[in-house]
């Protein structure tokens, strides 16, 4: 047997062994029990995820010299809301701005996730209180793995409504403008008006609970490291 082959049935036994020490390691991690102060950071995140229910994730302001105020549209997880006056309905007014540039009018039917992304909100906050009471840290990293797909995944969708609604504009409109993406976070100048979107309380309330979950597997984590 030459000197190669030795070296490589030598390396054999050592790779195996530290692929089953991590797995075992990993293992380990996951079948540990959350500590208590883990447990009182998940339900304080459950409560912290109230807000979203009530509060709206998102505002966009559009201001210009017509309307020097602002046309003001709230993005609620379950409506559309433009801010209301005695004489005037911002949504609406905004839809009939919008007609004039060939934009389709911002309608609840058409924003399927008015529908889901309660029922989303509320089975994290079911999957956050059953990893609490089975005091895992498998079933609180699979929370926090789902709520991060979950935040990727809105982000996503909001970006797409935008640029959907900015580009495909009807080619027949009175008012010819370039296509264009309304601004998901900060100002930007659309026409002759200057956008403001910016996260609102039920946004910081949905990054406050990631943000405490992440703290309750560290504190759990820390605890197998003692």
């Amino acid at each position: 047997m030459s000197t190669a082959e030795e070296s490589v049935i030598a390396k054999k036994p050592v790779a195996k062994s530290w692929l089953s020490n991590f797995l075992l390691k990993e293992y380990e991690f996951f079948e540990h029990s959350l500590t208590l102060k883990s447990r009182i950071v998940i339900l304080l995140a459950v409560l912290v995820l109230i807000p979203a229910f009530i509060f709206p994730l998102w505002r966009m302001t559009f201001t210009s010299n017509q309307y020097p105020d602002g046309l003001r549209l709230t993005i609620y997880a379950y409506q559309l809301e433009g801010a209301k006056t005695p004489s005037r309905d911002d949504l609406r007014e905004i839809n009939s701005l919008n007609h004039y540039i060939g934009m389709r009018p911002l309608l609840e039917s058409e924003f399927s996730e008015f529908i889901w992304l309660p029922f989303a909100i509320g089975g994290l906050m079911i999957l956050a209180l059953r990893a609490l009471v089975m005091g895992k840290m498998s079933k609180l990293v699979d929370v926090f793995v789902l709520f991060t797909w979950f935040g990727l995944y809105s982000f996503w969708s909001f970006y797409h409504r935008m640029y959907t609604y900015g580009h495909n504009l009807d080619p027949q409109a009175a008012i010819k403008v370039q296509p264009f993406t309304p601004p998901l976070l900060g100002t930007e100048q659309v026409g002759n008006f200057t956008v403001n979107s910016y996260p609102d309380i039920a946004s910081l309330a949905l990054i406050g609970f990631g943000l405490l979950m992440a703290l309750a597997i560290f504190l759990s984590r820390k605890n197998t490291e003692v």
